[in-house]
């Protein structure tokens, strides 16, 4: 009997959060200092880029939707936007499948996903934290807390 992957099933849970604020975005914009960081993978199947940008990028990315963005759609699978790279306007699309993560730090928050078959490498701005190493694979049996992914808070 196969077993469950917890880990899957826990990064699809967390992505429909991200899905849910982008739409949130897509019909109500984002006011109140709000901006978000998303880090993909631009070699994932149905990245649509340009190709000076894959270029530059060509492992993982890094986009702000902040002040500059036009055009964001969204649906089950994947997001699309109109962003301004060099002063001119180029329509990116992004799969949730290769999210790496997302953050809104006008409110503290941040989410990290787990790729078994492409580890996350440490490129583009993007740093792995210093317990974990490329290509582990979290122990199965492991209870996973939500706390876990929340960046913490200082007083």
């Amino acid at each position: 009997m196969a077993r469950i992957d917890y880990q899957t099933l826990l990064d699809n849970a967390l992505k429909s959060v991200v899905k849910d604020a982008l739409v949130h975005a897509q019909f109500n914009g984002l006011g109140d200092g709000t901006h978000f960081f998303i880090t993909f993978r631009t070699r994932d199947s149905g990245v649509v880029l340009p190709d000076f940008l894959r270029i530059r990028y060509p492992d993982l990315m890094t986009i702000v939707l902040q002040y500059s963005y036009n055009n964001l759609h969204v649906s089950d699978k994947e997001f699309g936007v109109q962003l301004t790279f060099d002063g001119r306007p180029f329509f990116i699309r992004v799969p949730f499948s290769a999210l790496v993560e997302f953050k809104d730090p006008s409110v503290d928050f941040m989410l990290s996903f787990q790729n078994k078959s492409q580890p996350a490498a440490a490129d583009n701005d993007m740093e792995l934290p210093l317990d974990e190493k490329p290509g582990t694979v979290p122990d199965p049996g492991r209870v996973v807390s939500l706390d876990e992914f929340r960046k913490k808070r200082h007083p």
